[in-house]
């Protein structure tokens, strides 16, 4: 296995997803014997630590994501590391990024969510999203190869661990968790701690989880000071035991919508993104959440008669539950290395 160098950023602004989501792919190919490179043009020191922890390596380069120098340092850092096959993520890659990575002579994997780029040049387009479908990409290489669906969702391998685990359904839901992603520049987190307030269930427990690059985190300190049985947790690295111990979450509609459907937890989604809206739709058309739209349009009670409906609806818990295991089985990331690496029959 040669090394896999991934361009990937991380800030406020964009959040966490596109580094977590690749950080799942780099640990697979790490696994298979490949060394792993991140390329970032930003700086996020707690997402960095997690990487270097998993012994992998950074190197930053000095340019706005997604230009013509972002290319040329990129290109020059993957001659220098001997790689053959990239990974690109990030909406501010376009055509003219990628067509520079092929005309270096490059296998180039592009991880897409809406079809944003005029044209695509790469090997491979990985969408991973559920409403993901080939008309998304009528301009592309006749060379290009599609995988399309959340066949191939990738999951960090933390998350593997509970394969085959079974989520007990309680007849009240109690605990509810609460994840915004790395940013939540619009603070729909303290909506959702203030909706949480209302609600009336015993025994309410909440755990809330926001990112190093929530720019609101003293604001969320201070609303919950009063309330013993909410808690924040700053950079949850273990999402996986976080989402077992819950019974239901509250979500942004991004692809940690994902990782909670391959964990059974029933899920309520709030948009904050515009890239968001298409997936909290077709997720909630499926039955796997409930979808309250986009956040400035809901009020307080919308949002405390939402969670409180599905606390005391054990049926709908465990439909969402039973829906989102068989959407998501915990095998994206192994079918798309074999992609990578010419094993086409992906299992």
């Amino acid at each position: 296995m040669s090394n896999l160098i991934i361009r990937a950023d991380a800030s406020t602004a964009i959040g966490t997803g596109h580094v977590m989501r690749c950080l799942a792919l780099a640990q697979g190919w790490q696994e298979s014997g490949g060394g792993v490179y991140f390329v970032l043009a930003t700086h996020n020191p707690e997402l960095e630590i997690r990487i270097l922890n998993e012994g992998m390596k950074i190197i930053h380069i000095d340019a706005d994501s997604g230009s013509i120098e972002d290319s040329i340092q990129f290109i020059t850092i993957l001659r220098e590391t001997g790689a053959d096959w990239v990974v690109v993520d990030g909406y501010h890659f376009g055509a003219e990024y990628q067509k520079r990575i092929k005309d270096a002579g490059l296998s180039l994997l592009f991880i897409d969510d809406y079809g944003h780029a005029d044209h695509y040049y790469a090997d491979i387009i990985l969408n991973q999203n559920i409403y993901a479908e080939p008309s998304i990409y009528k301009n592309i290489e006749p060379y290009t190869q599609l995988l399309l669906g959340t066949r191939y969702a990738l999951l960090r391998k933390e998350f593997l661990k509970f394969s085959g685990w079974k989520r007990e359904i309680p007849e009240v839901a109690h605990k509810v968790l609460v994840t915004f992603g790395g940013g939540d520049p619009p603070n729909v987190t303290l909506k959702v701690i203030e909706s949480l307030k209302k609600v009336r269930v015993d025994n309410l427990e909440v755990i809330i989880v926001v990112g190093g690059a929530n720019p609101h985190y003293s604001e969320l300190i201070k609303a919950i000071q009063n309330f013993p049985k909410f808690k924040i947790i700053n950079n949850g690295a273990d999402m996986p035991n976080l989402i077992a111990w819950a019974d239901l979450a509250i979500s942004a509609g991004g692809s940690t919508n994902l990782e909670l459907a391959f964990m059974g937890l029933p899920s309520i989604t709030i948009n904050h993104a515009q890239n968001q809206i298409l997936n909290s739709k077709v997720l909630d058309q499926f039955g796997l959440v409930k979808n309250l739209g986009w956040f400035e349009k809901l009020k307080q009670k919308d949002i405390s008669s939402a969670v409180e409906y599905f606390m005391k609806s054990k049926d709908k818990r465990r439909q969402m539950a039973e829906k989102g295991r068989i959407l998501v089985d915990g095998g994206g990331s192994k079918r798309v290395i074999e992609w990578i690496t010419g094993e086409k029959n992906a299992a």
